[in-house]
């Protein structure tokens, strides 16, 4: 189990990540991909990557981001910089800025645990050919894995950041921390991480904690092992019915398509879609559409039965939050 212990300065700075962070799903993908659990959520997506993985001449250049994310065990803290919840292009660059203490500290962990490429040598000792290298292994995985599916992945994230903000405004910090049960447990100014595969304490020591929503996170979530590194938590969020098939590229919406939406829903269960793209409870559906709450409760059961919406309970409301399916039938 993982404990990780708050003062009441921690409690002011912890936050929730603004966006998917681009760095840590790619390197968490790279576990699903190469993990035993065939998810079905994902099954699409590992048959699809690994299929390009295999038709990809130049795939032998990423042997060594992959032997620094085995399926299971530890990897090494420098391929997720604090700086990735900036953007990718900010997590690179800190990436390829790596102080060469911390590469030969987490490699010599990693080599401890798993049989690394030659090329590993390279990267361990700071030679800046190898760290941007490893930089462009990054681009060029993100390029097939992560970029057909993003707007997916976002879809997920800010589902569960919408979740997570009514916590937050219904119980301040400690309901945020509440409401990631049941993988979490908070009491007492701990939050408790059950099924963490080793036992370990962390003390945020004023620096607050930011908590990552991540698509990618499989289950048990993840806190880097490095006490003086800022303090991260990724968890998994509801995958909203996964990643059935690459992200369609179309137009932005238009007053015809609305229309178009309309007509093939209703337009009140149209407008139920709308009303829930920020995240919505049954009772501000009702007010704000002017109808019953039985009726805004049935209109949205008809949308979540059909994988438009996803509800989830939260005391006595339920808030209502698009799936990708919803988003893009909204979009598009």
């Amino acid at each position: 189990m993982l404990k990780i212990h708050f003062s009441g300065e921690d409690i002011l700075r912890t936050r929730v990540a603004p966006a998917a962070d681009p760095v840590w799903e790619l390197v968490l993908s790279l576990h699903v991909l190469q993990g035993r659990n065939r998810d079905p959520l994902t099954a699409h997506w590992r048959r699809t990557v690994s299929r390009g993985l295999r038709q990809d001449a130049a795939s032998e250049q990423l042997r060594l981001l992959f032997a620094l994310n085995p399926p299971r065990g530890y990897f090494p803290d420098f391929l997720t910089p604090y700086a990735s919840v900036d953007g990718f292009e900010a997590g690179l660059d800190a990436l390829r800025h790596t102080p060469t203490e911390l590469l030969h500290r987490d490699l010599s962990l990693l080599a401890a645990e798993t049989q690394l490429p030659s090329s590993a040598a390279a990267l361990a000792r700071g030679d800046v050919a190898a760290l941007h290298h490893l930089a462009g292994s990054m681009e060029q995985y993100r390029s097939l894995a992560i970029s057909p599916y993003w707007s997916r992945i976002q879809a997920a994230v800010a589902a569960d950041r919408a979740r997570r903000a009514r916590a937050l405004l219904d119980g301040g910090v400690a309901g945020l921390l509440t409401s990631l049960r049941p993988a979490m447990r908070w009491e007492d100014g701990v939050l408790e991480v059950r099924n963490y595969p080793h036992s370990r304490e962390m003390h945020l020591d004023g620096r607050g904690l930011l908590l990552v929503p991540s698509f990618f996170c499989a289950g048990t979530p993840v806190a880097l092992l490095d006490p003086a590194l800022p303090p991260v938590l990724v968890y998994p969020v509801d995958r909203l019915g996964g990643l059935a098939s690459a992200d369609r590229i179309g137009a932005a919406p238009s007053g015809a398509a609305r229309d178009s939406l309309a007509a093939l829903l209703g337009r009140t269960r149209a407008a139920v879609l709308q009303a829930s793209d920020e995240g919505c409870t049954t009772g501000e559906v009702a007010r704000q559409l002017n109808i019953s709450p039985a009726a805004a409760s049935q209109h949205a059961t008809v949308l979540r039965n059909a994988g438009l919406l996803v509800s989830h309970r939260e005391r006595n409301s339920v808030l209502h939050t698009l799936t990708p399916l919803g988003r893009a039938m909204l979009d598009a």
